[in-house]
C-alpha cells in the first residue's frame, strides 16, 4: 500500500461535521453543539447527499477575496430569525476533508485514498456550497499554495498518509503554518466604551470558547473606544466571562464582532495576545 504523503489547505474557518440522515439534516459544532439553524444555507445543501451520510470539514465565510473568522463566528451565533438574513448576506461556504459514512457505510477504517475519491465523487456534481478541499501529492504545487494562499485567508497546509484510516480529532495529521499569528473574532471587550481593557475572543482553534485577552495598549485602546463611537450599546445586563486570574468579569459583546489579530493559544496557555484590530477587512 502506498506511503505518499497529500497536502490540503488548511482554512480559517469553524470545523463542523455534517450529518445526513433519513429524517433530515443535522450540523454539529467541533464542541458539539448543534448549529443547524445557524446555516440553513449549509442545511438545504445537505439535503442533497443520501441519506447514511457524514461529512467532515470546516464552514467559511467569504468577504473581499478571503475567509473571514469574524463573520463564520457572527453566522454561528446568529438566532434563527437572524439566520436566515445572513444566509442572504454573508453565505456559508463548506470545505469537506473527508467522508467518514456514506449511504449507511462506516468509512473510517478505509485508508484516506479511497475516502478522497469518494468524497470527490460526492460532492463535485452537487457543487458548491459543498465542495473538497483542495488536495494535491505534488510537492511544488503543495508548496506553492503554501507560499501564495495566506493573503486570501488561508492559515495553511494539512499533511496525511494516504493509507491513513480516518484518525478522530486530527490525530495523526500535520499541520504546517506559516506563523502563530492568526484572526480571532472579538465578540465583546471588557472595561468601559471610553476605555476598554480586553477583547473577549473567539479563537479559529479549539472548542469555539470565548477568552479575554491580555490587556491592552493604549494604541489599542484608542482605536478600540473610537470605534465603540459609531456602535450602539447592547440593551440588557452585562454577560459575564471567566478571566485568568480575576474570576467572573462583565463584558459587554460586540454584533458585528470586530476581527483582532492574535498570537496564537489555547484554553491551556496565558491569555491570547491582541497585536492588532483588522480593520483592514
Amino acid at each position: 500500500m502506498s506511503h505518499e504523503t497529500h497536502q490540503s489547505l488548511e482554512n480559517d474557518g469553524h470545523r463542523l461535521v455534517v450529518l445526513r440522515t433519513e429524517d433530515g439534516v443535522t450540523l454539529q459544532a467541533r464542541s458539539g453543539r448543534i448549529v443547524t439553524s445557524a446555516f440553513p444555507d449549509l442545511a438545504a445543501a445537505a439535503r442533497e447527499l443520501p441519506a447514511g451520510t457524514v461529512l467532515d470539514g470546516e464552514v467559511v465565510v467569504w468577504h473581499a477575496g478571503r475567509t473571514d473568522f469574524a463573520l463564520v463566528q457572527r453566522r454561528a451565533a446568529a438566532t434563527p430569525a437572524r439566520a436566515a438574513v445572513l444566509a442572504q448576506s454573508l453565505p456559508a461556504s463548506y470545505a469537506a476533508f473527508d467522508v467518514l459514512e456514506l449511504a449507511g457505510l462506516d468509512l473510517r477504517t478505509r485508508p484516506y485514498e479511497r475516502r478522497r475519491a469518494l468524497l470527490v465523487d460526492l460532492l463535485l456534481p452537487l457543487g458548491p456550497p459543498l465542495q473538497p478541499v483542495p488536495m494535491t501529492t505534488d510537492p511544488e504545487l503543495a508548496e506553492t499554495w503554501y507560499e501564495t494562499l495566506p493573503a486570501s485567508g488561508i492559515e495553511g497546509l494539512v499533511v496525511k498518509r494516504l493509507d491513513q484510516p480516518y484518525p478522530a480529532g486530527r490525530r495523526g495529521w500535520r499541520k504546517l503554518r506559516h506563523t502563530d499569528v492568526r484572526d480571532a473574532a472579538v465578540i465583546g471587550y471588557t472595561g468601559t466604551p471610553r476605555r476598554p481593557q480586553a477583547l473577549v475572543l473567539v479563537l479559529p482553534v479549539g472548542d469555539g470558547t470565548p477568552l479575554v485577552s491580555s490587556p491592552l495598549t493604549s494604541s489599542l485602546r484608542a482605536e478600540l473606544a473610537e470605534d465603540l463611537t459609531t456602535r450602539t450599546p447592547a440593551a440588557g445586563p452585562a454577560p459575564t466571562i471567566t478571566a485568568t486570574g480575576l474570576g467572573e468579569v462583565p463584558y459587554h459583546p460586540l454584533d458585528p464582532p470586530l476581527t483582532a489579530e492574535v498570537r496564537a493559544t489555547s484554553a491551556r496557555h496565558p491569555p491570547p495576545e491582541v497585536l492588532r484590530l483588522r480593520t483592514d477587512l
